[in-house]
């Protein structure tokens, strides 16, 4: 028997709050902000990938906003700080937690392929085009989700208007901000195809250099976009002025003829932009020993996967097993989610989308059967039906996993009334399509290469080629977990495309069940297993015993230096919030809270 759940939650709020320090509030503007992995509080909590995010959503609670404003700061924020992961020429998911009715509900602010988009957008002459081709041109720029997104949380669910809210960022937009190594060893890496396109490389690359660190960097056309947007609403991206640049950017993208790339042409049109409604949906729900996981529903594949991943492992009491028992298990159940996300998982509004059958617990059973301790599944592993579910069958058809970009960023939020934010936004490739919209200082993205080029497999259905207006699948997964009570537990959620579902489920098991400490269960060097021949692992577990354990009963692995990023935050006893992010990854996250514990 496990140990009961409200009993190992105080001890991990117990012991978290222990191994903790607070995060002292922002300072002043234009002082360096410290980035701290975890801090301990009262009044509300943000944790992200970067400092002057984290706190321009501190400062929105600490005026009294609460966590959806707080939200929308931060991503505007990361906007700014981080422009090769999100911005408003991207798209997201955002899952709210209201605390007077103690409901989850969500919001798909995925992009959009265009209204004349068919199966065959990235064919030419029957065959598809080269990804890296496809990857910086207008043909893979969808019609962005974000600022829709934005004002639809807000009017839903906020406090303050949309201009009040994006202070904070068109300020630091204005001012600058301090270049550190991950932003410029992310410039670096896409330094070719930035030079592709001028105002790209104008923006990125400073007097035609690559950004140096501790410079400051400054973008005033994205603080001119921002305040066009505080003063006239989004309406301005999607029917005014700035919807007019990105139609004729997607277009025409603004290539270098010097550079001799072919930046092929897209079709995101004023229609396109005009028609784009963020979809109001529940939340995927499963139940996991007693506690309520809320993630997104399809078009994101997040929720159902790792709802059903949670599933199969419901049988194992994973904090009894050694390590290795764990991993294998957590591996295999990965493996096993992911072939079945392959063959069902697509945009409902298109595809038969069987999401309460992939999250029943009679499914999860039918398909637990096929683990062995002592034996490892071939992948790729053919999915099940869960429609009509068989045990142990594995005589289908497999369909490999498609790739999908690493970039992303992912923020949580509470406030001091109990609500919660997670919300992961992106662009998709870190740089996105590289193609910045002229003098409006923001990247487009390209999401639409989330879609299948071709089937995946031949003889299967594939649910994610693309279609006018549909939404290429997503494995963005953030996640609010509940008690008995529908009292948050914890929320979280990571970046790293396909490897951000295992991210979640691995922290989530880690903290739920291992009994780490939110922040160590963040930290904890990940694996990744995506119904693939080998599983990714981080450093610290290939060069630990623990890989040659795993690879006795036949596990095969490659090495993947870094795996995610994730934040997160824990309710704490007596109106206190923890804020988890990464220790190393990325340069580090940062967690803060309004008012820190003695």
């Amino acid at each position: 028997m496990r140990r009961p759940v409200a009993r190992k939650l105080s001890i991990l709020a117990i012991s978290a709050a222990v191994v903790s320090v607070g995060a002292a509030p922002p300072t002043a503007h234009g002082s360096p902000v410290e980035k701290v992995p975890v801090a301990v509080g009262y009044g509300g909590a943000v944790s992200s990938v970067d400092a002057d995010a984290s706190a321009a959503g501190i400062e929105v609670l600490r005026k009294g906003g609460n966590a959806v404003d707080a939200a929308v700061a931060t991503a505007a924020a990361l906007g700014v700080t981080e422009p090769y992961s999100a911005g408003v020429g991207g798209g997201g998911y955002f899952v709210y937690y209201a605390a007077k009715s103690r409901t989850v509900r969500t919001l798909d602010g995925r992009e959009t392929a265009p209204l004349s988009a068919d199966a065959d957008l990235f064919l030419e002459n029957g065959t598809a085009i080269p990804f890296a081709e496809a990857v910086s041109s207008g043909l893979s720029v969808g019609t962005p989700g974000t600022p829709a997104t934005w004002q639809q949380a807000l009017d839903k669910w906020g406090s303050r208007s949309l201009g009040s809210v994006l202070k904070p960022a068109e300020r630091l937009a204005r001012d600058g901000f301090t270049v550190d190594d991950t932003f410029r060893s992310q410039t670096a890496a896409n330094e070719t195809r930035f030079r592709y396109f001028p105002d790209t490389a104008k923006l990125f690359l400073p007097g035609g250099s690559l950004p140096v660190v501790g410079s400051t960097f400054k973008n005033p056309d994205l603080a001119r976009t921002y305040a066009e947007l505080a003063r006239e609403g989004v309406g301005a991206l999607y029917r005014g002025d700035i919807a007019d640049d990105i139609v004729d950017t997607v277009d025409n993208p603004p290539v270098d003829p010097a550079s001799g790339w072919n930046a092929r042409r897209g079709d995101v049109t004023a229609k396109d932009l005009a028609a784009y409604r963020v979809k109001s949906q529940a939340p995927s729900k499963t139940s996991y020993h007693g506690l309520g996981v809320y993630s997104m529903a399809p078009s994101s594949s997040g929720g159902t996967t790792v709802g059903e991943a949670l599933n199969i492992l419901e049988s194992t009491d994973l904090s009894k097993a050694s390590e290795a028992q764990y991993l294998h298990r957590y591996i295999e159940a990965s493996r096993i989610a992911f072939a079945d996300r392959g063959r069902w998982v697509g945009d409902p509004a298109f595809e038969d989308v069987p999401t309460k059958e992939l999250l029943s617990q009679r499914y999860a059973d039918s398909r637990t059967c096929l683990i062995k301790d002592d034996a490892v599944l071939t992948s790729p592993v053919a999915p099940g039906d869960p429609r009509d579910p068989a045990a142990c069958d594995a005589s289908g058809t497999a369909a490999p996993t498609t790739y999908e970009g690493d970039s992303t960023t992912h923020l949580t939020v509470a406030d001091k009334w109990g609500n919660v934010v997670s919300y992961t936004l992106t662009i998709e490739q870190t740089g996105g399509s590289g193609i910045t919209v002229p003098g409006r200082g923001f990247l487009l993205n390209n999401e639409l290469t989330d879609f299948s080029f071709t089937p995946a497999s031949p003889a299967v259905h594939d649910p994610n080629l693309p279609g006018p207006g549909k939404r290429p699948r997503s494995s963005m997964s953030p996640t609010i977990v509940l008690d008995q009570h529908n009292r948050p537990v914890v929320a979280l959620g990571s970046p790293g495309g396909a490897t951000i579902i295992t991210t979640v489920l691995q922290s989530l098991t880690g903290f739920l069940d291992r009994g780490l400490p939110l922040v160590d269960a963040i930290a904890a060097p990940r694996a990744s297993q995506r119904n693939q021949t080998t599983t990714e692992l981080e450093p610290g577990l290939y060069n630990s015993p623990l890989r040659a354990q795993l690879e006795a009963i036949g596990h095969g692995f490659r090495l993947n230096p870094e795996i995610g990023a994730a934040t997160g935050v824990q309710r704490l006893p007596n109106g206190q919030w923890l804020a988890a992010a990464e220790k190393v990854r990325r340069g580090g996250g940062s967690a803060m809270v309004v008012r820190p514990a003695s």
